[in-house]
């Protein structure tokens, strides 16, 4: 197994589709009408005047930072305005800052519940900080309220997945393909989830309904390249991967298995290149990291320090947002112990890796070698490390996106 495979192999987790968080501009001062809602007051003008003027700023990406403070002017002006705290929260998260972008969204549900837009918004930002519980417990409180609401279901089946629900998430598919029995979203969630269980033959069948019900979907070509990739045919994965991203330049995921598959190919070049495209799109994409840091290291040449730097700084950027990311220990390990001659803080991170590691990891007896001075290092001096594939696995799938339609523009 390859040194990145073990970040994007495994299904867990794994999405079909980008959510788009989009930007809406609507009549301010009501949530969307529903029974349960509550009236809000009437919106303060001053903050829909600065809404306007943020969703406008937003159009152009120079100007984000400013569309950001005009929407926090907006919210400020009146904390009851929900659209307001939606914006803000959908630009904070494109802007990375996803701690800041839950917040003003957990508020904004809380103002609209009954805005699926919303929801579904709270939902992936939740995902993407890695709260699959949290994703669950909104999305599956929508549902219930509102069994009608397709794309919050679908991003429903998606959390619960990720959050080893397996059994609810391909009864929350199933219902929801008796509603929309063509459902490409639904069906390669479904795909999914039956693959997570160890039925690739089912998947696979379920896969190519997908692709019979909507074959220019992204998603639908993407869950096929999943499950190829899953079956070990990577060619296969690598042409679906291709088509995904041609139908859809945001598909991060499909761009990130591209590039670890690429990886594995001894590409590096290409691989740099649809990494980097994937952190361009979410910056905090932790699996990216870890494949772009093994790409880099790839391709560098003997003893280029500066490359081996920038490995250091994606793995260590991984680690400061998730401190016991067992690739990212174990492959900053490799990085210092044979390639940066930095043994002393190669023997801590592999301390570290053993004590996080679960008993059966396959990456521990290699890291066992190491620190018993058996072998100079688990890695030796080639491209990216066979070990650090074995440290990938434990980790979170790629933060890969849900199988749910992108938000429709208001």
């Amino acid at each position: 197994m390859s040194a990145t495979r073990g970040a994007v192999h495994s299904t867990r987790g794994a999405r079909a589709a980008f959510v788009a968080l989009t930007l809406l501009l609507v009549a301010c001062g009501s949530a969307p009408k529903k029974e349960a809602a509550a009236p809000l007051p009437a919106a303060n003008p001053i903050a829909v005047t600065k809404l306007a003027q943020g969703v406008n700023a937003s159009k152009d990406k120079n100007g984000r930072k400013h569309a950001v403070e005009l929407l926090e002017q907006a919210v400020s002006a009146d904390p009851n305005l929900w659209e307001g705290r939606y914006n803000l929260g959908v630009l904070l998260a494109e802007e990375g800052d996803l701690v800041a972008a839950e917040k003003q969204l957990d508020a904004a549900e809380r103002l609209a519940p009954n805005a699926e837009d919303i929801v579904v918004a709270l939902a992936e930002v939740r995902r993407r900080l890695g709260d699959a519980a949290g994703a669950v417990e909104v999305l599956r409180a929508f549902v219930k309220q509102t069994p009608a609401a397709g794309a919050a279901r679908t991003a429903l089946v998606s959390s619960l997945r990720e959050d080893g629900k397996i059994d609810e998430a391909i009864a929350q598919a199933q219902a929801a393909l008796v509603r929309r029995a063509s459902d490409p979203y639904a069906l390669s969630e479904l795909a999914l989830a039956e693959l997570e269980k160890g039925e690739a033959d089912t998947a696979e069948l379920l896969s190519k309904e997908a692709l019979k019900a909507a074959p220019e979907s992204a998603v639908a070509e993407r869950t096929a390249g999943m499950i190829s990739l899953e079956r070990g045919d990577d060619a296969i994965a690598f042409r679906h991967f291709q088509r995904a991203s041609e139908l859809d330049p945001n598909d991060t995921t499909a761009r990130l298995n591209t590039g670890v598959v690429l990886v594995q190919a001894g590409v590096y070049d290409k691989a740099v290149t649809a990494l980097k495209g994937v952190l361009e799109i979410e910056p905090d994409n932790n699996a990216a990291a870890i494949a772009l840091a093994a790409a880099i290291r790839g391709r560098a040449k003997h003893d280029d320090q500066g490359a081996y730097a920038e490995s250091e700084r994606l793995l260590q950027g991984v680690l400061e947002r998730e401190p016991k990311n067992l690739a990212a220990t174990f492959n900053l390990a490799v990085l210092y112990a044979d390639y940066m001659k930095r043994r002393p803080e190669a023997e801590k991170l592999f301390r570290r890796f053993l004590a996080d590691a679960p008993d059966k990891h396959p990456a521990r007896a290699e890291a066992e070698r190491f620190l018993s001075g058996a072998a100079a290092s688990p890695a030796g001096s080639g491209g990216p490390s066979t070990a650090a594939s074995g440290a990938a696995t434990a980790q979170p799938a790629p933060a890969s996106p849900s199988t749910q339609a992108p938000a429709k523009k208001k």
